[in-house]
C-alpha cells in the first residue's frame, strides 16, 4: 500500500454565540498551522444560512488564505453547484485557480440544506440533477471556446452575438491547472448515486466522516464498478476518506476529552438536525439498528476516533482492512473549545500517528 497523504476539512463548526470574526480568524490560523505540520490538503464547507457553520463562500477564505500560506492545497468542499449559476462558477473557480498558482483542489456536489435551498426558490428533488447539469457545462466552458450553447433542463447558456476575438470579447476563462484542478466528489450513501457519476467522469470519491467503514467499502466499491463500466481504470490513491480523529497523551483522557468538546457537540447537532429530517440512517452500520441506538456511545465506536497514538493506529487499521487502501486521510477539525488540546492533538496526528501508520501499512506482509 502506497504512503497516506494526510488533509484537513472544516465544515466548519463552531458555537451560534461565537462571534464570526473570532472563528474566522481561528480557521485561518488552523490553516496556516496545517501547513507547518505537514498536511497537504485544506478543505471547507459551503453554508448559506447556518449559525454553527458560518463559511458563506469558501473561496474567499481561500484566497484569504493563499497570502498566509506557501504550499498547502485548498478547496471547497463541495461547491453546492445548484446553489449557483454554472458559468459564474466556471469563471470564478478558473480566476481563483491562478491566483493559487494551481494551488486549488475542488469538490462538486448539490448543496443538501434545506434553508440554503430555500432562500434560493430551489427544490430539494432536484438537488442532485442540477449539480451534475452544471457540471456538464463548467467543464464544457472550460475545455472549449465559444461560441458557447447549452439547453439543458435547469440551464441554458448562449454566448454567440458577442464574441469578438480581436476585442478579446466573450470568452470564459480557463484555469491555471488544465484541463482542471482536480475534482472530488463526495459520498455519503449506500450505493450512491455521486460515486457512480464520479467514477463515470474520472472524479476522486471522497467518503464522509459521518458514514461508517462498511459504507466507506460500498462508496469505493459503487465508484470501481461505475469506472470500470466507463473504462476508466480507478485509483485507490484517489479515495480520500473523512474521519474524527482526537488524540491526547493518554487514551483516557482523548475519550474524556472527545465526549465533551466540539467533536461531541458536532454530532449531537449533526444528530439533532437528522433527527428533525430524516433519521440517523446516515449514522448506521446495520440499518436495522434503531435511531436511539445511534447515541454518542455509538460514534465512539464508530465515526470518532479517539485515543493515544497507539490506539488511533489500532482503529485506523480495522478501517483499512475492511474498506481496502486509500490515498488521503482527511481529518476533521473543529470549533477551538479548547485550542491547547487542539494543537497537541494535531501534532501528535501528524508527527507521531502518520508515520506511524505509514509504516505500518508499508510493511511487508509476513507468511
Amino acid at each position: 500500500m502506497d504512503a497516506i497523504d494526510y488533509g484537513i476539512f472544516i465544515m466548519p463548526f463552531h458555537p451560534a454565540e461565537k462571534p464570526r470574526a473570532q472563528c474566522h480568524d481561528e480557521d485561518l490560523e488552523l490553516i496556516v498551522r496545517a501547513e507547518e505540520l505537514g498536511f497537504s490538503e485544506f478543505w471547507i464547507g459551503e453554508h448559506h444560512t447556518m449559525k454553527f457553520e458560518n463559511i458563506v463562500m469558501p473561496e474567499i477564505f481561500i484566497a484569504r488564505a493563499l497570502g498566509e500560506t506557501s504550499r498547502i492545497r485548498m478547496g471547497p468542499a463541495p461547491v453546492c453547484l445548484n446553489q449557483h449559476h454554472p458559468a459564474h462558477v466556471a469563471c470564478r473557480l478558473a480566476f481563483l485557480d491562478h491566483l493559487s498558482k494551481g494551488r486549488l483542489n475542488l469538490c462538486f456536489g448539490p448543496g443538501s440544506v434545506p434553508a440554503d435551498m430555500e432562500i434560493y426558490g430551489l427544490k430539494p428533488k432536484n438537488a442532485s440533477q442540477m449539480a451534475s447539469e452544471a457540471t456538464d457545462i463548467i467543464l464544457k466552458l472550460w475545455e472549449s471556446d465559444p461560441p458557447y450553447e447549452y439547453d439543458g433542463q435547469f440551464w441554458s447558456i448562449r454566448l454567440d452575438d458577442y464574441v469578438d476575438d480581436e476585442a478579446g470579447v466573450g470568452f470564459i476563462p480557463k484555469p491555471f491547472q488544465r484541463p482542471h484542478p482536480p475534482i472530488a466528489a463526495p459520498g455519503t450513501s449506500r450505493n450512491s448515486g455521486t460515486m457512480k457519476a464520479a467514477g463515470r467522469r474520472g472524479f476522486q470519491p471522497f467518503g464522509h466522516c459521518l458514514v461508517t467503514s462498511n459504507v466507506l467499502k460500498d462508496l469505493w466499491q459503487t465508484y470501481e464498478e461505475a469506472s470500470l463500466e466507463a473504462g476508466r481504470t480507478p485509483d485507490r490513491k484517489d479515495f480520500k476518506i473523512a474521519r474524527s480523529i482526537f488524540l491526547a497523551d493518554t487514551t483516557e483522557e482523548a475519550r474524556a476529552r472527545a465526549r465533551s468538546n466540539s467533536v461531541a457537540g458536532n454530532y449531537e447537532y449533526i444528530g439533532g438536525l437528522l433527527d428533525k429530517g430524516p433519521g440517523r440512517g446516515m449514522f448506521k452500520r446495520d440499518l436495522a439498528m434503531s435511531d436511539a441506538d445511534c447515541n454518542l456511545d455509538f460514534l465512539m465506536t464508530e465515526q470518532i476516533i479517539a485515543g493515544d497514538v497507539d490506539e488511533v493506529l489500532r482503529r485506523l487499521l480495522l478501517m483499512v482492512e475492511e474498506v481496502g487502501p486509500f490515498g488521503t486521510l482527511i481529518l476533521m477539525c473543529y470549533d477551538w473549545d479548547d485550542k491547547a488540546s487542539w494543537l497537541r492533538s494535531l501534532e501528535l496526528f501528524s508527527k507521531e500517528l502518520m508515520p506511524a501508520l505509514n509504516r505500518t501499512v508499508a510493511a511487508p506482509v509476513v507468511a
